[in-house]
């Protein structure tokens, strides 16, 4: 395998010492998932330092550590590059990492969606060419610099998931990617509790247009209340292209038709003009808009939308954001909707609006089960207790909640629709499984801290096991 980075390389980029030669063919700042080889971060978190971590990383085969002191208990024969400070060692290797990369780069922020289309575009532009494309959620400070690090020099297409929470976060960190399209999924009342408003999310979100490279562009939901807001600021940061995605008539890619089939939906849309047609293995509006946003940027990118629609065919909702599971229950069987990842009072309606599609079988029922939204701030509350007239559209059942604010929702909707309210999802959860019945649809979503997986994992052990 060729290696990702030579000591040498690694010094030049960190103005680190090397105390020997080493051949890095990764990055990793967790011991858990090191694979042999590769180059050990040594992060210091609150509640952790990764340098106590150096001597089981080298031992589990580590070509090196990057460390900033004395790693305990390492040997004086290791390989260690010492650095002043190990997250700007990262990103120092990030900045050069993308310096030395021909790839096309894509960025991709939002308040909901991000993940799932950088997941579409990993497929999209895999179809295409050498794809690299960041791990999981990494897109906070310590993530966005292991991804472009962890990039291939030989990587034709990147792509990079940028998240936030305060205002700056962004600017910071697109200043490494320098992508050559900067696409925003949407703006959504999420993280109010550090920002006040929805125009305050969108300008921190566009600080992403900030690191456009010159020429490049930038990709705007056409949909949204804050598509002029999102394009001004996009114009203030000086890109050249700005173009939308979207429903709306004037977008230069539309989504025209969406259409359920067994195996998920079918998705049509004009892109820059080309009529395309792609298939999806999962279902709601909300994955075929970022679906046409992906493709779009692919175009943006030089890439052959064609071909990168059709790769899109194995494209299925991820865990925790709309994967779903048929399960063995009391001699038939539930449909479970996992979107126990994230929430805010957007990304919900979308979630209602899938369960509002999928049928029940044998008599089965429309069950919602949800958690918190967390930081949505004063009007948390409130926001929450708005949720029931998407419950009342969406043909729900039956309501499962759990957390305080949630409650303002329970409370909200009718007497005939409460299943059950608890604190805690792991309160809930009992709740939950007294009162299925074979044939019921069952949607779990809720804010990560709110731990609707709790919800979820019971679902699948205790529910599939059950007499």
């Amino acid at each position: 395998m060729t290696a990702l980075w030579s000591s040498a390389e690694a010094e030049a980029a960190t103005l680190g010492r090397a105390s020997k030669p080493f051949a890095a063919t990764g990055i990793s700042i967790d011991t858990r998932t090191l694979n042999p080889g590769a180059l050990f971060v040594a992060l210091r978190g609150d509640a952790r330092d990764g340098h106590a971590y150096v001597r089981a990383a080298l031992e589990k085969g580590a070509a090196a550590a990057l460390v900033s002191d004395h790693a305990e208990g390492a040997s004086e024969h290791a390989a260690l590059l010492t650095v002043a400070n190990t997250l700007r060692g990262l990103e120092d290797l990030g900045r050069a990492a993308r310096a030395r990369s021909h790839a096309k780069i894509i960025a991709v922020t939002g308040s909901a969606g991000k993940t799932t289309t950088k997941e579409m575009l990993r497929l999209a532009c895999g179809a295409l060419g050498i794809t690299h494309a960041s791990a999981a959620s990494h897109n906070n400070h310590w993530g966005v610099p292991l991804s472009l690090a962890s990039m291939p020099r030989e990587t034709e297409f990147g792509v990079f998931e940028i998240g936030m929470n305060h205002f700056g976060e962004i600017r910071a960190l697109v200043s490494l990617v320098r992508p050559h399209v900067a696409l925003v999924t949407t703006i959504a009342p999420a993280h109010l509790e550090f920002f006040g408003s929805c125009e305050a999310i969108a300008d921190a979100k566009s600080e992403i247009f900030e690191g456009i490279m010159p020429g490049g562009a930038a990709v705007i939901p056409a949909d949204s209340p804050h598509t002029q807001r999102l394009r001004a600021r996009a114009k203030q940061a000086g890109v050249s292209r700005i173009v939308s995605f979207g429903r709306h008539a004037a977008s230069e890619a539309r989504l025209t038709a969406v259409r359920d089939i067994a195996e998920g939906m079918r998705v049509e849309a004009e892109i820059l003009g080309r009529g395309v047609h792609l298939r999806l293995q999962a279902s709601g509006e909300h994955l075929a808009g970022n679906a046409v946003g992906a493709l779009l940027a692919v175009a943006l990118a030089d890439g052959d939308i064609l071909n990168a629609a059709a790769a899109l065919s194995d494209f299925s909702a991820l865990q925790g954001r709309g994967a779903r599971k048929s399960i063995a229950f009391s001699g038939g069987r539930i449909e479970l909707i996992d979107e126990s990842y994230n929430a805010n009072p957007a990304s919900v309606a979308a979630a209602l609006k899938v369960l509002a599609r999928t049928a029940p079988v044998n008599g089965g029922r429309r069950i919602a089960v949800l958690g918190d939204m967390l930081e949505l701030g004063a009007e948390s509350p409130a926001l929450h207790a708005a949720l029931a007239a998407n419950i009342e559209s969406a043909r729900v059942d039956l309501v499962f909640a759990s957390g305080r604010d949630m409650q303002a929702l329970y409370d909200a909707v009718p007497a005939s629709l409460r299943g059950a309210y608890a604190e805690t999802s792991s309160q809930l959860a009992p709740e939950l499984l007294a009162a299925l019945l074979p044939g019921d649809v069952v949607l779990v979503k809720g804010s990560f801290g709110s731990r609707m997986g709790t919800i979820v994992e019971a679902l699948t052990q205790q529910a599939g096991g059950r007499p």
